[in-house]
């Protein structure tokens, strides 16, 4: 049995644990991905990154914070990066804002999207964005109406959604209420995120349906891989109809608010994972294979994602 054919019949067995046949995968790791790196590239390096996101195909990818220099140092240049980069028709580049005056740093720099984020627990909050949760909404809501009336499209993500590291579990049906409440100004998406990479696949399903009957909105999902179930998540998370998954090129990422939340599921895994469950993204394998490949290098050291070192299956080639 050729190769060929033994992948087409293991699609016609996988695929219905799916109900989706295309999944959008949102690039996160030029902001997310390097906010908390030891190492800081440069401007020129960003720009690469991106670009190299671009050419395997990525159409939707978040390239900024703007955010206090002093608090997250590695996001300092955003103006520079958006600046610098040549989008391609149907491209979008996001940016993460967190408040009005970071709203009016997106609208200066060019963004196509804004992201903002609220957190679900108060003592996260308060650490992460200096304010309670409700304050956050407020904020949200103010953000959102000003980006509207400029045209600017705005999506909001719950983070923290499924574990907090310094309340523990998160209610679900807490999440649900505050989706209910984030609708109100008018997303065109909601992200629910693993922020610490705590969750498992039944949470995942479970709270995927809960507010996505609750809001209407389309739902995208944001998993870390700090403790091994992050596949098994975005696995659990198309299963419950999700179209749209974050993934960061090479598995880079974390929260500098966050202790122990180490790593974004990897791009290349996860398009591979995908792939071989019959399950479309549009991106070019070898593509993201060489950029995360490039991307240990720029920042010297190993990366988390496992598809660089072990090759795409079928082997091309036998190990020696």
């Amino acid at each position: 049995m050729s190769g060929a054919t033994s992948a087409c019949r293991l699609r016609e067995r996988v695929s219905p644990l799916s109900t989706r046949s295309a999944v959008e995968i949102v690039e996160v790791s030029p902001r997310d991905g390097l906010q908390d790196e030891v190492t800081r590239l440069s401007t020129d390096s960003k720009i690469e990154l991106i670009e190299r996101a671009m050419a395997a195909g990525v159409r939707r990818i978040e390239a900024v914070s703007f955010v206090r220099p002093d608090r997250v140092p590695a996001m300092a240049d955003a103006e520079e990066v958006l600046a610098g980069v040549a989008r391609p028709p149907g491209v979008r580049l996001a940016g993460l804002v967190l408040n009005q005056r970071g709203l009016e740093r997106a609208l200066g720099a060019g963004v196509d999207e804004i992201n903002v984020v609220v957190l679900v627990t108060d003592t996260f909050s308060r650490r992460n964005q200096g304010m309670g949760v409700d304050q956050a909404l407020s904020m949200w809501g103010a953000v959102a109406a000003t980006a509207s009336s400029a045209g600017l499209p705005a999506s909001v993500t719950l983070s923290a959604a499924f574990g907090c590291p310094y309340e523990g579990e998160v209610d679900p049906g807490r999440v649900r209420e505050l989706a209910l409440r984030v609708a109100e100004a008018g997303p065109f998406e909601i992200a629910l995120a693993d922020t610490i990479g705590c969750a498992v696949p039944p949470q995942v399903t479970g709270l995927v349906r809960s507010v996505t009957g609750a809001t209407g909105l389309p739902v995208r999902v944001h998993l870390h891989n700090s403790r091994n179930a992050g596949y098994a998540n975005a696995v659990a998370a198309v299963a419950a109809g999700v179209s749209t998954l974050d993934a960061s090129i090479g598995g880079i990422g974390g929260c500098p608010f966050a202790p122990g939340a180490t790593g974004n599921i990897a791009t290349e895994d996860l398009v591979h994972l995908l792939d071989r469950m019959g399950i479309d993204t549009g991106l070019r394998l070898d593509a993201l294979l060489d950029a995360s490949r490039w991307l240990a290098g720029a920042l010297d050291h190993p990366l988390p994602g496992q598809l660089a070192h072990a090759g795409p299956f079928p082997l091309t080639t036998i190990p020696t």
